[in-house]
């Protein structure tokens, strides 16, 4: 008899252990580009074991141009990814079923800058001049945007396509260079370059950045999990913000090659654009969606409008 209970309660006590090392859900986060500080609040959220307290396990997996996030979550091998709200109108728009769950950068960090020793720091300037052009996605758009808002033709100028290795600007062989502020200005300065900005959003120009976002899948049979996910990776902005230099640490240890001192400098140039207005880090706007949605429509790359009220959902962000 107390054999049997013996063995009860060790065959209990094993139930319950297995139980409890089955527990953690394992999800895949899908960046947007490289390991670097533009995903600081991923690291520090997995580092700080925010996912973990919430039942997740977390694998953070860099994108780029040979794995994009929208095409690799949209696989359904990967439960999240980042990419710029603008490229999920454009997926929904050939019937690829991802939601934006979270806008994490309400400000874009993408701008045209010129060497201050050009003298250019405005649109109107560009003609004559030849201008670095990254053909597609939403770089291209934004700078057409900026070239329409500004009354200036593209025929009034040389548009180069450029990639990501800026020797061409600093040599002067291309007078505007497409970039990122958290970035590419910030190699140029540490360079030893002067730069002069042109921000799209002095135009009138702002499409959401870094979005954070799942597939219509997930939400319908795994809806606690994206819950759990959103609050955590909420929970790891915020306080990377608050903590600059420690998002710094953790981001380089994620990816040992980063230079400290670049990342803490994309770390502090990235705060005002996540939080741009005041509102809570993920919140976003149906006017700004709508907006998005209609500057892709003038610029050819949705055809037809969405229901925009299925590209994204606000269920996620509150408490």
């Amino acid at each position: 008899m107390f054999y049997r209970i013996v063995t009860s309660v060790v065959a209990a006590v094993l139930s319950g252990m297995l139980t409890a090392a089955q527990a953690d859900e394992s999800v895949t986060l899908r960046l947007k580009w490289f390991h670097q500080a533009q995903f600081a609040g991923f690291y520090v959220a997995k580092e700080k074991d925010f996912y973990k307290s919430v039942g997740l396990n977390l694998d953070i997996q860099p994108g780029g141009p040979d794995f994009p996030a929208v095409q690799m979550v949209a696989g359904g091998n990967e439960q999240f990814g980042v990419t710029g709200a603008d490229q999920i109108l454009v997926a929904r728009g050939k019937g690829v079923p991802v939601v934006a769950l979270a806008v994490l950068y309400r400000k874009n960090p993408f701008v045209l800058f010129a060497l201050k020793s050009t003298g250019i720091d405005a649109p109107a300037q560009f003609r004559g001049r030849k201008i670095g052009l990254k053909v597609g996605g939403n770089e291209e758009l934004i700078y057409r945007a900026i070239l329409s808002k500004a009354g200036v033709s593209a025929q009034d100028l040389s548009e180069i396509p450029v990639k990501f290795d800026m020797t061409p600007l600093l040599t002067g062989q291309v007078d505007v260079w497409p970039g990122y502020v958290i970035n590419e200005v910030i190699t140029a300065r540490e360079k030893g370059f002067d730069v002069n900005i042109i921000w799209p959003a002095n135009y009138g120009i702002n499409l959401y950045a870094d979005t954070l976002f799942t597939t219509e899948k997930m939400l319908s049979e795994k809806p606690d999990v994206v819950r759990h996910f959103v609050a955590a990776t909420l929970k790891g902005w915020n306080y990377a913000v608050a903590h600059a230099e420690e998002a710094a640490e953790l981001t380089v240890k994620s990816a040992p090659k980063l230079s400290y001192a670049h990342e803490l400098a994309m770390m502090k140039e990235s705060i005002g654009l996540l939080q741009p207005d005041g509102l809570p880090i993920g919140s976003m706007q149906a006017a700004q969606w709508a907006a998005m949605q209609d500057m892709l429509l003038k610029g050819g790359f949705l055809k037809t409008p969405l229901e925009l009220n299925k590209a994204y959902t606000t269920r996620f962000l509150g408490p």
